[in-house]
């Protein structure tokens, strides 16, 4: 019987392609991210939504993960994990006292056309978290269920969303919803 991979052998198989690796080590270190998420509390939010931006920093870990460094994997991950979720809570929180125009676009367009945001840090974050979004949605949601999903993390309202693509805010509601059953699916596959 051959030993299990390492979490470095796992990394670069990662790193070159392999889902399965990468699956490995998201359930591998899930318990990790649990007992990190453990002591916080999210505005607004249940335990589900602080476990899942921790498996964002545990993703995040494995993708800025520097094995040429003497630092093991571990106390790295429990490093991108704990900051991913100060930094969740951190913008949970700015977000109650911001008004909505504000807010910094998801969908790329601000970004590309050169308008400013309120603030540099939450454009870096929203690219960050964009491009998170499309990786773990990438074929499992319609195009419908992906705009309205980065329409919804960027802060905008049901009823902005459905005015933006000329619908109700019942569809709006229906495709979050699929959109959350969905992702309960692909993270039920890593535990």
């Amino acid at each position: 019987m051959s030993e299990p991979a390492t979490d470095i052998e796992l990394i670069l198989s990662a790193r070159a392609g392999d889902q399965a690796a990468l699956e490995a080590l998201m359930k591998r270190h899930k318990s990790l991210v649990k007992m990190r998420a453990r002591p916080y509390f999210l505005i607004g939010a249940d335990r589900d939504d602080l476990i899942q931006e921790g498996m964002i920093g545990l993703f995040k870990a494995v993708r800025d993960f520097d094995p040429e460094l003497n630092v093991s994997f571990r106390a790295f991950a429990e490093m991108c994990i704990t900051r991913q979720l100060i930094t969740a809570i951190k913008t949970a929180s700015r977000q109650k006292h911001i008004p909505l125009n504000s807010y910094v676009s998801l969908d790329g367009e601000a970004l590309l056309s050169g308008r400013r945001a309120a603030d540099p840090v939450e454009t870096v974050l929203a690219a960050e978290r964009v491009r998170y979004v499309r990786e773990i949605t990438e074929g499992r949601l319609t195009p419908l269920e992906s705009t309205v999903l980065l329409a919804y993390i960027s802060g905008k309202s049901y009823r902005e969303i459905a005015q933006d693509l000329k619908c109700g805010a019942k569809a709006v509601d229906n495709a979050l919803q699929r959109i959350k059953r969905k992702m309960a699916g692909v993270a039920g596959q890593l535990s």
